[in-house]
């Protein structure tokens, strides 16, 4: 699977993503950047006019997206606390703190530059 994010600008959104992950991009050309993510799912960056391009007119522009968020990338991860503190660290606009949810988990939520959402999770151990 592959998951392919809209972006103004695809340098910042390469470098919050590489700071995020703590890795490089397996691949960062012009028009496209992407990060594995597991075995078989990688995360891809697009820049909005790359895209429209290939959209032509049969659908709005991406620009006019620009700060409305259009997809939350959920992520359950080892240590929340970790992953709280480093979002915050980078920069990533804080949406929502760490608090229990009520479909059983533990989460927090953040923005990226293009106001796509990012939650990481842990389940709630009862």
């Amino acid at each position: 699977m592959q998951i392919i994010l809209y972006v103004s600008n695809q340098e910042t959104s390469s470098r919050f993503y590489q700071e995020l992950f703590r890795c490089t991009p397996s691949l960062n050309v012009p028009g496209m950047t992407e990060f594995i993510l597991s075995d078989n799912c990688k995360l891809g960056l697009m820049p909005n006019e790359g895209i429209a391009k290939i959209l032509t007119d049969q659908t709005p522009h991406p620009d006019l997206g620009n700060g409305i968020p259009r997809c939350e990338l959920y992520f359950y991860v080892d240590d929340l606390q970790l992953e709280f503190k480093h979002a915050n660290k980078l920069g990533a606009k804080l949406i929502s703190p760490i608090a229990d949810r009520n479909w059983g988990d533990r989460a927090c939520y953040f923005a990226d530059p293009d106001e796509h959402i990012i939650a990481f999770a842990e389940k709630i151990i009862e």
